[in-house]
């Protein structure tokens, strides 16, 4: 595309601008991103990943991010403080947010009939979404709970084969992604973790899909694929948390572009559906690594160095990357930041600014 084109086509907004997101243990549910909208809107963020908390029978809160995928079919009713808190967000500049779905506690099986309550859960998240014009569901694809993608730990596996299983796995991503655009048509779909992640465990143990820890999930985002009308799926890539060095954004893009699109069971519809996204853990590993709020210097990623990463996951990306973190806090209860020197702050703004066009 020639320079000016291009030009033309950001200023008219036709270019989708490159998404910042925060994701991490500062978690806000529903109500506390309503009451400090104007707090997070002064972080350099687009949005966040969010949560949303219901009450059950007794009046008692729990969690609807940690419940939806099980065997409970939540109601309207269920979510309606939720509900009334996105609405209030509907003319915020903190719309790019997502909420968060995990596959927990994922206590049934791809062929039971109470997978019904999973998309109806689905269609529930969607419309709170559209509720509060937002961006998504991130479906966070980790195991926590249940080996929900381990074929040879999955509860028929000595009986139904490996293809019969993939062949299900397929048959809910499609009905999961139909049920999410039944709540909001133009829904995007954030997985922390797509196909590129069973692709890469096959290559390093050397492995069948059949037999590694997330080979499931590559017959199930097919399904997503398949599934998807006028709604958006991006592949997160978590695996790229650590990474410090440029090339490597490179080659993860050339992973997600070229190699798991050929694998896919529909290679020309998955290039037009998934996009390439990329995950930063801005306290990377600090149980090992450490994390010093007055010495950024000593940290994994230092101010400088985060820019750098940012700035390249940036230039890789599709249209969004995620900035993960534990210890420290961009915003809070108080009100402010915790553990978090400003240097971090102004890392992400100029990171932002000297990024070039995604390629």
């Amino acid at each position: 595309m020639a320079l000016g084109l291009c030009l033309l086509l950001v200023l008219a907004g036709c270019l989708p601008r490159r998404t910042i997101v925060e994701f991490g243990w500062d978690e806000p549910d529903t109500r506390f991103l309503r009451e400090h909208i104007r707090e997070l809107q002064r972080t350099p963020f687009d949005g966040c990943v969010f949560h949303a908390l219901f009450r059950d029978a007794h009046g008692q809160p729990g969690n609807f991010t940690w419940q939806a995928w099980g065997r409970r079919a939540f109601t309207p009713d269920d979510l309606r403080d939720a509900r009334a808190d996105v609405r209030a967000l509907r003319h915020s500049r903190f719309r790019q947010s997502f909420l968060r779905l995990n596959t927990t506690p994922g206590d049934l099986d791809w062929f039971d009939d109470e997978f019904s309550a999973v998309l109806g859960n689905a269609r529930l998240a969607a419309q709170l979404v559209a509720v509060g014009r937002l961006r998504g569901v991130v479906l966070d694809t980790e195991q926590y709970q249940a080996p929900l993608w381990s074929y040879p730990k999955q509860r028929d596996a000595g009986r139904r084969s490996w293809g019969e299983y993939a062949a299900q796995a397929f048959r809910r991503g499609q009905e999961l992604m139909q049920a999410l655009q039944q709540g909001d048509p133009r829904i995007t779909l954030l997985l922390t973790f797509g196909q590129s992640l069973p692709l890469r465990q096959m290559e390093v143990y050397r492995q069948p899909i059949e037999a590694v820890d997330y080979g499931l999930l590559l017959p199930f985002v097919d399904g997503l694929v398949a599934g998807a009308r006028d709604g958006r799926i991006i592949d997160g890539y978590e695996m790229s948390y650590a990474y410090r060095d440029p090339e490597r954004f490179a080659q993860a893009r050339t992973l997600m572009k070229l190699t798991v699109p050929a694998r896919a069971a529909d290679p020309p519809r998955h290039r037009r559906v998934v996009a390439a996204g990329f995950g930063l853990w801005l306290d990377n590993d600090w149980r090992r690594h450490g994390w010093s709020a007055e010495d950024p210097s000593r940290n994994y990623f230092t101010p400088e160095g985060f820019e750098l990463a940012l700035r390249a996951a940036l230039e890789n990306t599709d249209e969004l990357v995620w900035i993960y973190s534990e210890t420290p806090r961009w915003w809070s209860a108080p009100g402010g930041s915790v553990a978090l020197p400003p240097a971090y702050a102004a890392a992400v703004r100029q990171a932002r600014r000297d990024a070039k066009r995604p390629r």
